[in-house]
């Protein structure tokens, strides 16, 4: 039997990047979604096209080693594939994995294959496979009596994916265009003694937080503030905004700041570190990949979390007593991106912004505390915002 891995989410990064080079290092994939269209779209058509677009030009790779499930209306069928694969993955956002949790679960405890199933949360958050595999092991998903066995059946491996998926033509269908470069590294010491799955795309590493907080820090900041500032200037695309001599300056110095933290921190060098930067500016700033600002910009709630792309490095450099200022102003930026059409979150924010008063807000948005240095200068910021 070959290769086989389920992958959970048939959105954009789903079908453009996971099952791409999932399926380019010979493994069928299975897709499993609750969109019913999506899901009937994938069982009807046969192949899709995933062209990636570089400063080289553009590829055209054509996926057709996979199959669809529902999940919604065939757990069941879910479940017997996850408990036979060699990998499970996913790209369904951090809300929804309590949610593919308990499929996941009971694939697992059925599992009698010799060689555990890999487990990779594809997503764009900070340890996102041990958050999904700890609502995998919540008493309502596993019976405690299995949970000291768990490693036999199944592996879970945080990840750190770089990769900028564009907003896609409304007429693409399940075609997918994305950038070309990409960075997919992973975890490998959970894999003892069995050895990580075979996954060409994958780098394997003894120790994954210095790519996480680099990715984060540089590609995330990077284009959210990018998105922030532009959505405040009437900017359409990411790209238009960095167009903009002041928001190019300004994207250019809170990337300054998250260096300074990356540098210090893991030892990066000072001049790869500044590759890195130009390197990531460059590709955010590509016409070609026409990113929208409001999609770039939108779940500004999340954005704003203590682990995230602001507050996170903000946090910690103020700490350090080191610079921060520009990541403030992002920050503020972030605050004002209030009922954006589409966006629940953004409307959310909106709310909490009439409703509670400032230094709720620093707790329950950011996660600061009131004796973090930069306390202060967050419920200053929100109360700016509100008038006060």
């Amino acid at each position: 039997m070959g290769l086989k891995a389920v992958h959970f989410g048939g959105g954009n990064i789903g079908r453009g990047f996971v099952a791409e080079k999932l399926c380019l290092s010979g493994f069928e994939v299975v897709f499993v979604d609750v969109v019913d269209k999506l899901i009937e779209s994938l069982q009807a058509q046969k192949s899709y096209t995933v062209t990636e677009i570089g400063a080289e030009g553009e590829k055209v790779n054509t996926i057709d080693n996979y199959r669809a499930i529902n999940s919604k209306t065939n757990e069941a069928d879910a479940v017997d594939e996850i408990a036979s694969a060699d990998l499970v993955t996913c790209a369904v956002g951090p809300n929804i994995l309590k949610f593919i949790a308990p499929v996941i679960a009971k694939a697992i405890d059925k599992r009698t294959e010799k060689t555990p199933i890999a487990v990779i949360a594809c997503e764009n958050m900070i340890g996102a496979t041990d958050t999904l595999a700890g609502f995998i092991k919540d008493p309502k998903n596993t019976p405690q009596d299995r949970l000291s066995s768990i490693n036999d059946r199944a592996r879970f491996a945080n990840s750190a994916i770089d990769r900028i998926v564009p907003g896609q033509d409304p007429d693409a269908g399940l075609n997918v265009k994305i950038e070309s470069f990409y960075e997919w590294v992973v975890d490998k010491t959970p894999f003892a003694p069995h050895g990580p799955p075979k996954v060409e795309a994958i780098k394997w590493v003894d120790d994954l937080v210095p790519y996480i907080e680099r990715k984060l820090f540089t590609v995330n900041t990077g284009h959210a503030a990018a998105a922030y500032y532009g959505h405040a200037r009437g900017k359409r695309t990411i790209a238009e905004a960095l167009e903009d001599k002041e928001i190019h300056e300004i994207v250019h110095e809170c990337l300054a700041e998250t260096s300074h933290l990356i540098v210090n921190k893991h030892g990066v060098s000072v001049q790869e570190q500044k590759d890195y930067v130009e390197k990531i500016i460059q590709r955010i700033s590509n016409p070609h990949l026409e990113d929208v600002v409001e999609r770039v910009g939108r779940a500004p709630l999340r954005k704003l979390g203590r682990q995230e792309r602001f507050v996170g490095p903000a946090h910690h450099l103020a700490e350090q007593g080191d610079k921060y200022t520009a990541l403030l102003g992002a920050m503020e930026q972030t605050f004002k991106f209030v009922d954006v059409e589409g966006d629940e979150e953004s409307v959310e924010l909106g709310k909490k912004l009439k409703s509670q008063d400032a230094k709720t807000i620093a707790k329950e948005v950011c996660g600061l505390e009131e004796g973090d240095k930069m306390f202060t200068e967050v419920t200053n910021i929100v109360q700016k915002i509100q008038g006060k």
